[in-house]
């Protein structure tokens, strides 16, 4: 099969695409035969000259399954959250994914419209309802419960505000810029959502949040950028004693206007439990594992529904062949509003 791997070469990224044997999966897991991938930021972000397949959003048809697996077999539509930094990721024809990070596609649903959604919407879940603790979806919110979501037009805050709809939390008081029409869309104001204008200006951001808040301090805020002064401004309106906020960006060093730590989500501890940067301590046998399997299945029952939707992508031309150019424009900031999604197929020479 053709795999591609990807590495830094001074402060660009690097592609080669190497003919690799099919993998095999273990008790626990399945092979899926690659459709569509995802790219997220962290594709070359966890890069280092050593080359590695990074792609952890997987959609495509089950190949094979191992002898534990119960709930899929070959040749059923899923998508999966591969595990990050294990081998045998996305970025090949066939990819090897846990069983638990995996959830069946109802066939209305493009394999390219759901690589969008593993990881993103699980960071988007862990963050809301693991870190903030905030209602879940099946026990919804009764009361005013007000959200920034700084980010709204990237993956990972657009997933946030479908998800906290879902929960009845509004206003959701988002940040956005190119991608303020996409926010808009997403938004419901007859409840108070609204959309602010990161261009113009933090001043003019916090006096915005002031504005929404009716001058009050707010207690839950989701970080989806962690950068350029976002977690700055949510400080200057965060209850500092009540106040949560979730950070994307792992090992930085985030300086408050006010005394609250931010929590940094790693979507990695749905298959590790904890990780080099977050060690987890379980209280019981339940932990972000069993969190995993169950959001997984929820977000396949929400398309299956129609009220869970992936987000909006771009295809990758060439596919394998584009990844080189895909992962460089991410570095150099060039994706707002979209997600890439490389399509298998579209691999020149591919049966070669």
């Amino acid at each position: 099969m053709k795999e591609a791997f990807a590495s830094l070469s001074g402060d660009k990224v690097k592609v080669s695409i190497k003919d690799s044997p099919i993998p095999h999966p273990n008790d626990s897991q399945l092979v899926i035969r690659v459709v569509a991938t995802g790219l997220n930021p962290k594709d070359w972000k966890f890069l280092s000259d050593k080359p590695t397949n990074q792609g952890d959003d997987v959609a495509g048809y089950v190949h094979a399954v191992g002898s534990k697996v119960t709930e899929f077999k070959p040749g059923d539509r899923v998508a999966a959250f591969h595990q990050i930094l294990a081998p045998h990721g996305g970025y090949a024809e066939y990819a090897v994914v846990w069983a638990h990070t995996t959830f069946h596609l109802p066939k209305e649903v493009s394999f390219e419209e759901a690589a969008t959604i593993p990881l993103a919407a699980m960071t988007a879940a862990l963050g809301l309802y693991q870190d903030l603790a905030l209602p879940v979806p099946w026990n919804p919110a009764r009361t005013r419960t007000p959200l920034i979501v700084y980010g709204g037009a990237s993956t990972v805050g657009s997933f946030v505000i479908k998800l906290a709809k879902l929960s009845n939390i509004h206003p959701i008081i988002t940040v956005a810029g190119k991608g303020i029409p996409q926010v808009e869309a997403l938004l419901d104001k007859s409840k108070g959502d609204i959309v602010i204008d990161y261009r113009t200006g933090d001043k003019a951001v916090v006096t915005a949040f002031t504005k929404a808040l009716g001058g009050k301090k707010i207690e839950y805020a989701f970080d989806a950028t962690s950068e350029h002064n976002s977690y700055v401004n949510i400080g200057h309106v965060l209850d500092p004693e009540k106040g949560k906020i979730v950070v994307v960006q792992p090992g930085m060093e985030y300086n408050m206007p006010v005394d609250v730590k931010p929590s940094p989500v790693y979507v990695a501890t749905v298959h590790e439990d904890g990780n080099v940067f977050q060690p987890m301590e379980k209280v019981g046998p339940i932990g972000d594992k069993e969190f995993g399997l169950v959001f997984f299945r929820f977000f396949g029952h929400g398309l299956a529904q129609g009220w869970f939707r992936g987000h909006q992508y771009r295809l990758v031309e060439k596919g394998l062949e584009g990844l080189e150019n895909a992962l460089n424009n991410l570095k150099e900031g060039k994706v707002s509003g979209f997600k890439y999604v490389i399509r298998i197929a579209d691999t020149p020479d591919l049966g070669e």
